[in-house]
């Protein structure tokens, strides 16, 4: 059995989508990061930098991970799937999911504190984070042209991209004029167990009553003013 501490966010759903994609019993441990749940005590001891997703493997002694790309690593691994064990096949994947972490992710992220977030709009830095997620996606545009999947067959690589770029309009960013992407957009977005992880967790009542955009955006303002979260991922 997994618990997973976790949020509404893309970082959040790429470990829910892996979860049901693998048939993983697991428990969910929702927090509210408008209240800071993700900086208390008990979630620093599982978590030491405070953010979400993090899982607790109870069938390995309680084995703690936390980083989103490494519980997809992790999951991966303990089951065989989702990620070849050959040297090149396995290397191809990580590229893709580092690709993710440290590109599609942080820009997507700083291009949501920006366009949404910031109290003031700072027209430059909209246009800086907006032009690289576009580059970003056209590299992943690109890829697809003639690859179904990014990394061979379907895995965390894929998982872990479309929990993003599936947020793109969130972020100020079109995908037109990109075929392959929404392709791949709309392929993923077809598989049951995409669709029941990013329902995982529901998001808190207060934000999907009316006005729940604006409460969304303006707890996140809070976080981004106060410097404890989110770095783009609405409380990631």
């Amino acid at each position: 059995m997994i618990d997973l501490y976790t949020a509404p966010t893309p970082n959040g759903h790429k470990v829910s989508i892996a979860l049901e994609e693998l048939g993983l019993a697991y428990v969910v441990h929702a927090l509210d990061l408008g209240k800071l749940e993700q900086k208390q005590p008990g979630f620093l001891k599982i978590n030491p930098n405070g953010r979400i997703p993090a899982i607790v493997d109870r069938d390995e002694g309680d084995f703690a991970v936390f980083e989103s790309g490494a519980i997809l690593v992790y999951l991966a691994e303990k089951t065989g799937r989702l990620m070849p064990a050959d040297p090149k096949g396995r290397s191809l994947v990580m590229q893709w999911l580092m690709f993710q972490m440290g590109g599609v992710g942080p820009m997507m992220g700083q291009a949501n504190v920006f366009f949404r977030y910031f109290p003031e709009k700072i027209q430059p830095a909209i246009d800086r984070y907006h032009a690289e997620v576009r580059r970003l996606f056209g590299v992943l545009d690109a890829r697809l042209a003639d690859h179904e999947f990014l990394a061979g067959d379907y895995s965390i690589a894929d998982i872990a991209n479309w929990a993003w770029v599936r947020t793109h309009a969130w972020s100020g960013v079109s995908l037109d004029g990109l075929p392959q992407l929404e392709r791949w957009v709309s392929q993923l977005a077809a598989r049951p167990a995409c669709r029941r992880g990013v329902d995982v967790p529901p998001r808190p009542k207060r934000l999907e009553e009316g006005g729940g955009a604006e409460r969304f955006i303006e707890e996140a303002r809070k976080m981004v003013e106060t410097g404890r979260g989110p770095q783009g991922d609405a409380g990631r």
